[in-house]
């Protein structure tokens, strides 16, 4: 508790562990299945593509909440900016849970139903599934948009970001939190739990079933519900608690601490969820394949990149 008595430092620190630990891990993760992909487009390395491209820009626009957080939660910056960070701070954040939601279904198909998984669930469904994503995330999060600039609710007084609301704004925003409550978290939620207790349920009836993947399967399924618990679920309780005191409880702002540590939690779905041969060799191999594989074709003809040796 006592790291949370400051806001304003205790954002910052989270915000820069968050960024240092998050970014590179969602760039490995981002080059990894990018050569996937190229290789043998699979729909859940699809959908963990978008949750990957999800988390980084959630790290990229963290340098602005650090900087908000470092002068006191006073934004300092051009208003514009403002509402452009809390809609994509947001989107990302809710994009994220249904993109997670969506690897759960596929991964259940897969288990349930493999015929049906090879002949409906194509690349090019999943990469239309994961667009409807991203539209009803965006749609949501527009109401940041709505919220600061509409003519009869925009606060021009206002010193802070999308942080302390008038009476006229908690009316329109406060029903639509608990909108997102029930929309873009509870039911993606259920959806994860139903979804990966069925995957462990199936997988432990078949003795055939190897152990690897059978705790596989549980890992993903702990992983997944970790980001939900920890990431998901106590920002959102707030939407429920303010809608029913009418007002934005102050405990949010600690919740919202929470929702940061997404980025660095979901590369552990990340290699729970991916296929066989990505979690067999590693991100840290997939990084560095296609290095070794120039250098096993120089050993062969004695060229690498434009200059050749005599082999004796």
């Amino acid at each position: 508790f006592f790291f949370f008595r400051n806001l304003e430092y205790s954002k910052d620190f989270l915000y820069i562990i968050t960024f240092v630990i998050g970014l590179p891990a969602n760039l490995l993760a981002l080059y990894a299945f990018s050569v996937k992909i190229h290789s043998k487009p699979l729909p859940t390395d699809i959908l963990l593509l978008n949750l990957t491209v999800s988390d980084l820009v959630f790290l990229l626009i963290l340098p602005l909440k650090m900087h908000e957080a470092a002068s006191g939660m006073k934004w300092t910056l051009p208003s514009f900016l403002c509402s452009f960070t809390a809609f994509t701070f947001f989107t990302t954040i809710y994009s994220s849970s249904l993109l997670l939601m969506a690897v759960s279904v596929v991964r259940y198909i897969g288990v349930a139903y493999p015929i049906t998984y090879h002949q409906v669930l194509k690349p090019a469904y999943t990469i239309a599934a994961s667009a409807v994503i991203w539209i009803i995330s965006a749609a949501h999060c527009s109401i940041t948009f709505i919220t600061l600039h509409h003519p009869s609710l925009a606060n021009k007084n206002s010193s802070v970001c999308y942080e302390k609301f008038t009476e006229k704004q908690l009316d329109i925003l406060l029903p639509v939190r608990l909108e997102f409550f029930f929309v873009l978290c509870l039911i993606p939620l259920i959806v994860c739990v139903y979804c990966y207790v069925s995957c462990i349920w199936f997988l432990y009836t078949r003795p055939r079933i190897s152990n690897m993947k059978k705790q596989k399967a549980i890992g993903m399924a702990l992983g997944t519900l970790a980001v939900f618990l920890i990431c998901v679920v106590p920002y959102n309780l707030t939407h429920v608690v303010g809608y029913i005191q009418h007002n934005s409880p102050e405990w949010r702002y600690y919740t919202l601490l929470l929702s940061t540590c997404n980025s660095c939690f979901d590369p552990i779905i990340f290699y729970f969820s991916s296929s066989r041969n990505v979690q067999r060799r590693g991100f840290l191999r997939e990084w560095h394949s296609s290095r070794l594989t120039r250098s096993k074709a120089k050993e062969k003809t004695g060229c690498y990149e434009g200059t050749c040796r005599k082999i004796k």
